[in-house]
């Protein structure tokens, strides 16, 4: 497998980097398949040499990103030899800010996509889509000058 940068950062990722969209619950979409079923493909990843994961808070209701950080756990043995990411925008529930890019959901999503994905950073935390309803210059403070997520009384989120 060949190693490149991501962008102009200086975080190394492998060449490619494996989608989570289709695992997770099939009990959300018929074509997405259960952790048992998803186990084989990604071990198989892992062991051709992908080291890059990208998952989404709303794949499978967040079924995804645990089914994510479970196989990431058991088919790696340290966290820093492999680069996660997830995304924030879409509905999480009905309440009103459990979407969209405000400050508010983007710190909420972040700690409840860490719960899922059972680990404490996240390497990339991408936004899925624009919000027209959210000030870019939220968003941007929410996440960081650098990308990061802070986080009150913890590391930021990478």
């Amino acid at each position: 497998m060949e190693y490149v940068n991501l962008g102009r950062s200086g975080l190394k990722v492998s060449r490619i980097c494996l989608g989570m969209l289709s695992f997770g619950s099939s009990q959300s979409r018929p074509w997405i398949l259960d952790e048992a079923d998803s186990r084989p493909i990604v071990q198989r990843a892992v062991e051709l040499g992908i080291t890059f994961f990208d998952t989404a808070d709303m794949y499978s209701e967040g079924a995804s990103e645990e089914v994510t950080g479970r196989m990431l756990r058991d088919f790696f043995p340290r966290r820093d030899e492999y680069v996660l990411a997830t995304k924030v925008f879409y509905p999480m529930g009905d309440k009103p800010n459990q979407r969209g890019l405000s400050r508010k959901h983007i710190m909420s999503a972040g700690e409840e996509s860490l719960r899922r994905l059972g680990t404490d950073y996240i390497d990339r935390y991408q936004i899925h889509r624009w919000d027209y309803e959210t000030p870019i210059e939220e968003v941007l403070a929410a996440r960081g000058r650098d990308g990061t997520l802070p986080r009150a009384n913890a590391a930021p989120l990478r």
